[in-house]
């Protein structure tokens, strides 16, 4: 009869484990960095000769910082949605594992919406931020502190759900 019993179990476990998992949202991936400061950096940018650093991309928020890379499909699907942020919102872009020559190449193809991009070539950056895969992007405080993470491309619905709230609240706080 235990010969019987303890696979049924096993199984039951299993589906159990897959059921629960089934139902975790895949975009939703945890940051430790949320509530924590822009990490330390300084690099180059893609297009210009400056350069740019942490603290003083802390010093410019509230703002967004996306990731993102001229090899990315994905980034080519939000970037129409950025284009039309760029006037009322200050973003930043950190371009990951990329040639820059590519990326120069991309924003001149589809527009650039970035107020400045870094160039992250050896992903040192992406790492420093807890970056996955691309495109991602943080939302930054006043502060530079990171108040929230996307992972994946932005849609009008994640930036009606979740990007404009903490944006409105974030913009002010910092007023006030």
């Amino acid at each position: 009869m235990t010969r019987f019993l303890l696979p049924l179990v096993v199984l039951a476990g299993l589906v159990a484990l897959l059921a629960v998992g089934l139902r975790l949202d895949p975009a939703h991936v945890p940051s430790p960095l949320i509530g924590q400061p822009l990490p330390d950096f300084e690099t180059g940018l893609v297009q210009g000769e400056g350069r740019l650093d942490a603290q003083t991309l802390r010093a410019r928020g509230p703002l967004l910082l996306n990731v993102w890379a001229s090899w990315c499909a994905a980034c080519r699907d939000e970037h129409p949605l950025l284009m039309e942020l760029a006037p009322h919102l200050p973003i930043y872009g950190l371009n990951w594992k990329d040639e820059q020559a590519a990326a120069r190449s991309w924003l001149g193809r589809f527009g650039d919406p970035y107020r400045a991009s870094l160039h992250d070539p050896g992903g040192r950056i992406g790492i420093d931020l807890g970056v996955y895969g691309v495109p991602e992007t943080f939302l930054v405080d006043a502060q530079g502190v990171i108040r929230y993470k996307h992972v994946g491309p932005l849609t009008g619905a994640v930036l009606e759900r979740e990007i404009l709230p903490r944006w409105r609240a974030l913009t002010q706080a910092s007023a006030s």
